[in-house]
């Protein structure tokens, strides 16, 4: 049976691919510029101990500018743009996964499900590796680290950025081997799956609920900027308790997942499952409609000639 939807979805085989690859590097790289900071700020707030460094999002991003410059907004961005290369294996493992799980079952939220589960599953197979060295770089504070890990001067001057990229590297390979690159990795898994997988049936979810108490005319681009975040904010909160394990494991070297998650609970409560939520939260919400409205946009834009005008998408 066909879903009884007001909003089309495009699929895999509507798209022409040189098109949907080229617009989408561009955009994920606009998107990654404009939310980076808030990442940052995020494992910081995940990693830190109690309220010892900050107090909050805000009082984070003021402290981090004012002793740091803007320059410690971007800690590790330039090796996060490598992560460019798996949000591209992510949208067409997506895309590719919709179309196949469509022989079998074309519910929709089935299709959402599996297909962002798997995208995700992919995608951090290739991202952990970049995490861990971002997410030490992130760490590095004015004269100190957060971390395991603290970058070398040499001869008393500051290392350039891909000096210090370099120099984390040799450290994590030397403190832990090969495998240190992938530290938390199954934690990743543990948050980023879930997530994924939550949040494309959620968007979709919202998509319709909203087109469905709109009149017939509104925008369907209105309609699905508004559903991203909501998705997006679901999604955070349900997998933020894994987020927080998932960081400290990444820099703080922890082996054990279950370990590091009852040494929270012991030393700051539940709540402390809910930290850098709010900034997880802030930094998805604009992100998440750029996101959307890129991504749906760009497969408009991507759209194969001949479809173009045969239905309103």
């Amino acid at each position: 049976m066909e879903d009884k939807r007001n909003i089309p979805i495009i699929e895999w085989e509507h798209l022409d691919k040189r098109k949907f690859y080229v617009f989408g590097i561009c955009m994920t790289m606009m998107i990654r510029v404009s939310v980076y900071p808030f990442t940052l700020i995020r494992t910081r707030l995940q990693v830190q101990k109690g309220k010892s460094l900050y107090n909050g999002t805000f009082d984070a991003f003021v402290k981090i500018l004012r002793t740091e410059g803007t320059a410690g907004l971007y800690r590790g961005f330039l090796v996060n743009t490598f992560t460019l290369i798996s949000g591209q294996c992510y949208v067409t493992t997506y895309e590719l996964t919709r179309k196949y799980v469509s022989r079998y079952n074309n519910n929709n939220a089935v299709k959402s499900l599996v297909a962002g589960g798997s995208a995700s599953l992919v995608a951090q197979s290739i991202t952990v590796p970049i995490d861990v060295v971002s997410q030490h770089l992130m760490m590095q504070r004015k004269g100190e680290s957060m971390g395991r890990f603290k970058v070398q001067s040499h001869d008393g001057k500051r290392l350039l950025v891909f000096g210090q990229t370099k120099n984390i590297i040799v450290q994590i390979f030397k403190a832990d081997g090969f495998r240190g690159f992938y530290r938390g990795y199954v934690a990743s898994l543990l948050t980023y799956i879930p997530n994924s997988a939550v949040w494309w049936p959620f968007y979709h979810f919202y998509a319709e609920q909203l087109s469905s108490l709109t009149p017939k005319d509104c925008p369907h681009l209105l309609l699905q900027a508004i559903s991203g975040p909501l998705a997006a904010a679901t999604a955070s909160t349900l997998t933020n308790p894994m987020d927080v394990v998932r960081a400290r494991v990444q820099v703080e070297g922890k082996s054990s997942i279950i370990l590091t998650f009852k040494q929270l609970i012991a030393e700051e409560g539940p709540w402390g499952l809910t930290k850098g939520l709010s900034a997880r939260i802030i930094s998805a919400t604009p992100s998440t409609i750029v996101i959307v409205v890129g991504y749906e946009t760009l497969k408009k834009l991507s759209l194969r000639p001949e479809l173009v005008d045969s239905r309103h998408w």
